[in-house]
């Protein structure tokens, strides 16, 4: 105990101490998560291997995570994650494709577990004499940046790290928990079972707009802890346009991942419908995003997202959502008194695709959904959350509730209801 006290001090020191330059030489971060679920259990006309239990249950899954910042040169910085995660989701994290605890991921086994999340270089490249402030934040080191520049990520990292970023709506650790809102639902983003891949992304940013594009391995399954080594045949990419208005941005994003990929229409066909029994290299997964942020006021935020996959081949590696569309808002507590306080509320609509519903009915299975058969009806969420702060050392605790019509995009099973607790302390 007196060892990791010693070590904490030191690292505080330390931070401390690497804050005096302007340009930061290095930067230390921790955050740890703990989020509690429960749900009474859901009405259902039959169930499958993938369905949300219709029996009542609780879990709960926790996230650490360090975050090491270095400056290797005057436009180089190195970023390093190890992260823990241990816990387990509701229903082992299947049988809703909009997933209501973005913290959760898909690994069977629940004992904690550590890992790397992140170790990539990022290089900038000025294009301007003007300059803006960086400040110290993960993952990003405090110091004079170019107001427009060119950057190249290479390593492991998240490409939501870089990709369909919000304001209001992106970080489920500190906002709204369900997958289809921390992301585009429809964005089949290359990742590991964790969330994380390896690739470079390419970004130009100037004050007028930004351009992003990355390269990226995919699993080597669906679902898959592994990442493909055989790029030739299999690989993601991805770009997005950003612009900035004065008080709102607009994104835009393109995607199109090649993996060894089943096909819902010919799994559908089969005696016992199977989509690892049609896999193919050279099968391909193309799709869109549009992301809206608006900040009406200093404390009152809205966003808007819709996503859309052409739904032919199987769903790789986020979640079986082919169409999305979501709206919210976010609102401080100025004006009851509490700055740092945020009440959240957002409606989401996910769907799937003609192909996807038969290969459902017929009794497939995906990796998250799957009830043995299907009476198709759109898969509706909404979700309040009111994060409430502790404490002057950045310590929140967040209630939340989320209701969903429809789970699995099936009218013969929920509603379902989700009631949870979030604990979040970063420094």
């Amino acid at each position: 105990m007196k060892k990791v006290l010693f070590i904490t001090i030191l690292l505080l020191s330390y931070q401390g101490f690497a804050q005096k330059p302007v340009n930061q030489r290095f930067n230390f971060h921790f955050q740890q998560t703990v989020v509690t679920q429960y749900q009474p259990g859901v009405n259902a006309a039959y169930s499958g291997p993938n369905s949300f239990s219709v029996k009542e249950e609780a879990q709960t899954s926790v996230t650490s995570t360090f975050f090491v910042g270095v400056r290797l040169g005057k436009n180089t910085e190195f970023y390093f994650n190890p992260e823990l995660a241990g816990g387990s989701g509701l229903s082992r994290a299947t049988g809703i494709a909009g997933f209501p605890n973005g913290e959760t991921f898909r690994v069977g086994n629940p004992k904690p577990t550590v890992y790397v999340g992140r170790a990539y270089i990022r290089q900038y490249i000025p294009l301007s004499k003007e300059t803006t402030m960086a400040d110290d934040a993960p993952n990003q080191l405090r110091g004079v940046r170019p107001a427009k520049y060119l950057s190249f990520a290479i390593g492991k990292f998240s490409l939501a790290d870089f990709f369909d970023g919000n304001s209001y709506s992106h970080d489920p650790r500190t906002q709204f928990l369900n997958w289809s809102l921390m992301n585009h639902g429809a964005w089949d983003y290359a990742a590991n079972v964790r969330g994380y891949t390896q690739g470079i992304m390419i970004e130009f940013v100037s004050p007028a707009y930004a351009v992003r594009y990355a390269a990226t391995q995919v699993p080597e399954e669906a679902n898959g802890a592994k990442l493909e080594k055989q790029i030739g045949k299999a690989l993601s990419h991805q770009i997005e346009v950003e612009k900035p208005f004065r008080t709102a941005k607009i994104r835009l994003l393109g995607y199109i991942n090649k993996a060894n990929m089943g096909n819902y229409k010919l799994a559908a066909q089969l005696p016992v419908p199977d989509i690892t029994e049609t896999r193919q290299y050279g099968r391909t997964k193309a799709g869109f995003g549009v992301n809206y942020e608006q900040q009406v006021t200093s404390d009152l935020g809205l966003f808007a997202r819709y996503s859309y996959n052409d739904g032919r081949n199987e769903t790789w590696a986020f979640t079986e959502i082919d169409r999305s569309a979501s709206v919210g808002i976010a609102l401080k507590g100025s004006k009851w008194k509490r700055e740092e306080d945020t009440i959240g509320l957002a409606v989401v609509s996910n769907g799937i695709s003609k192909d996807h519903r038969a290969y459902l009915n017929a009794g497939g299975l995906g990796f998250m959904v799957g009830d043995g058969k299907l009476r198709y009806g759109s898969e509706d969420i909404v979700e309040v959350y009111y994060r409430y702060y502790l404490h002057e050392d950045h310590f929140w605790i967040s209630p939340d509730y989320q209701f969903i019509l429809h789970p699995a995009y099936n009218k013969d099973r929920g509603p379902a209801n989700v009631f949870g607790a979030r604990v979040h302390v970063e420094f």
